[in-house]
């Protein structure tokens, strides 16, 4: 995909708001906003945000799973499932 497609100054976010948030909605596209010929933000629907924070909240958990493999500390199959049948039992 091709912000630069995308780009509109914001004056015309501001004649055309209702429009804009179609096109959001149905494109599911980005938009830059440009103020004074300079990137100044980027605006996107609900849905496309929300996927955008499940995934990077997806790729944090696996950047701590690596991280916690790469100092060690990690427990086997056989640990995890004693410990589990052991909590089982007490219950």
């Amino acid at each position: 995909m091709r912000y630069s497609t995308q780009v509109k100054p914001i004056s015309y976010l501001k004649a055309n708001a209702a429009e804009v948030l179609a096109q959001l909605t149905i494109g599911r596209e980005p938009l830059v906003i440009t103020q004074n010929g300079e990137a100044k933000a980027v605006i996107q629907d609900v849905a496309s945000y929300e996927e955008t924070q499940e995934t990077l909240a997806l790729l944090k958990i696996l950047a701590l799973g690596n991280a916690e493999i790469e100092v060690n500390k990690v427990k086997s199959v056989g640990q995890v499932v004693a410990r589990l049948r052991a909590k089982q039992a007490t219950k």
